[in-house]
């Protein structure tokens, strides 16, 4: 195998590159980012991989979600605590019901790019390049718009950067205490027409805080109620992005990318002699691998001697994305075939990509399809004696209308009161809570023992 280096992606077939006019203004973008500061630092990324190795060993679980595209126009702090206030209600109730540490890695602070099937869209006779996610071009239906541009790739680093310096302070400075959590969580179950169907699961927490409360441990009391845990994560599309922010850590001489905690390869990406994969074989960082329904058992074995030839614990893990209908048949042949090789791996359910249909005009993915795909994840596994590892899901803490379906039973006719994804649906507010109280009943039936232990203690 040749020697790897930052770089060393570039003598290599590339997928989903898009079609630069003007490649000096190119250069010299890559070349200012390469002098900015690094988003994140090794040590969180060592920490995040050591977390998930737990995940590996079936110790925890990981849940994994946000925005299908960030976008410049919808920066703001509200969508990123809306977003955060979600996402911790979601691993508060798994990680109860699981008995297990939820390991919490948001889709944000660079989930910028997106792959396309096709390199051009056409509307009313028109036909312009797609688009690819604004660190590249623009969403609007114009010949300006849609011309890739190197400049929106520092728009999108200082847009990370001052995400993450939101969630950091989120993270560490008391708003993601689980008092304020177990409130909010209250609230979604007051408020659901379904409620009653978590009440027994938000009984039993208010039980136990009402229980710590009185014995003295609460979040000014103990740090670890008053802080979290919270990595980021991004599809590492825009190699010529990611290759201008990697780094040495000057601890271990080692390669990491400093544009996020971990970064995946996506299933059109995934090619073993191609860039994305010679790029990522060669930082520290956690890594995840979309895995959809042309991987072969031979081709995941050979990406996995690939990218984690240690067999590293948390160094890899593989997320399932097949369809609801296409889980049974094709996940239990690669499960199989890692156990056989004693691969550690995290396996994790994406039950957004392969669900994803047209009704009325618009993209959507109904709630009971994504469901259903979890579900058969939970299933295989359980069959197969292995753990089901984490979800990875699209979602945001707005109110939109963008996958049918959930609680409140949104209609394809209502698709059209707030759909606002510059791509492709996700989940809004209530919907990502009501999946992670469905998915807290599976992973009940796969824990029954530790959770047992956990209500009677």
């Amino acid at each position: 195998m040749t020697k790897w280096s930052p770089n060393s992606w570039r003598a290599k077939p590339i997928q989903q590159v898009p079609a630069y006019p003007d490649l000096v203004a190119l250069r010299n973008t890559e070349a200012q980012l390469a002098t900015f500061p690094p988003l994140v630092f090794a040590g969180e990324a060592r920490k995040l991989k050591k977390q998930l190795a737990a995940v590996a060993a079936g110790d925890a679980f990981l849940l994994q979600g946000g925005d299908c595209a960030e976008s410049f126009a919808e920066h703001g702090a509200d969508n990123i605590r809306d977003f955060f206030r979600v996402f911790l209600q979601m691993s508060v109730v798994l990680t109860f019901a699981g008995a297990q540490p939820v390991v919490k890695v948001g889709r944000v602070a660079g989930q910028f790019a997106k792959p396309r099937s096709s390199d051009n869209e056409t509307k009313g006779g028109v036909t312009l390049p797609s688009y690819r996610g604004d660190i590249i071009n623009g969403i609007e239906f114009d010949a300006k718009s849609r011309i890739p541009d190197p400049a929106r790739q520092e728009m999108a680093y200082r847009q990370s950067a001052a995400t993450l310096n939101l969630l950091r302070a989120f993270a560490q400075g008391g708003y993601a205490s689980l008092e304020n959590v177990h409130q909010w969580m209250l609230g979604f179950v007051s408020d659901s027409p379904q409620g009653e169907k978590y009440e027994s699961l938000a009984n039993r927490i208010t039980e136990t805080m009402d229980f710590m409360k009185a014995v003295g441990i609460t979040s000014e009391t103990n740090y670890a109620l008053r802080e979290t845990d919270f990595y980021t994560s991004h599809e590492a599309l825009l190699l010529g992005y990611e290759e201008a922010l990697t780094r040495v850590d000057s601890t271990s001489g080692d390669w990491y990318a400093t544009s996020g905690h971990m970064i995946w390869i996506g299933d059109r990406t995934r090619q073993p002699d191609h860039a994305h994969v010679e790029y990522c074989r060669g930082i520290k960082n956690p890594l995840g691998l979309k895995c959809g329904p042309s991987l072969t058992p031979d081709g995941l074995l050979q990406l996995i001697d690939l990218l984690n030839p240690e067999n590293e614990p948390g160094r890899l893990t593989l997320i399932a994305r097949f369809g609801s209908d296409k889980v049974a048949e094709h996940l239990p042949k690669l499960v199989r075939a890692v156990q056989k090789e004693g691969r550690s791996v995290v396996w994790s359910s994406d039950p957004m990509h392969g669900n994803t249909i047209e009704a009325a005009g618009y993209k959507t993915r109904p709630f009971d399809r994504i469901l259903k795909e979890v579900q058969t994840f939970f299933e295989v596994h359980r069959a197969e004696g292995t753990h089901p590892g984490g979800i990875h899901i699209e979602m945001t803490g707005k109110n939109v209308t963008e996958c049918t379906g959930g609680a409140r039973a949104i209609t394809a006719e209502e698709l059209q009161d707030r759909y606002h994804t510059h791509c492709d649906p996700r989940l809004n507010a209530d919907q990502a809570i009501e999946l992670a109280f469905l998915v807290s009943d599976l992973l009940k039936k796969t824990h029954p023992v530790q959770h047992k232990q956990a209500v009677n203690g």
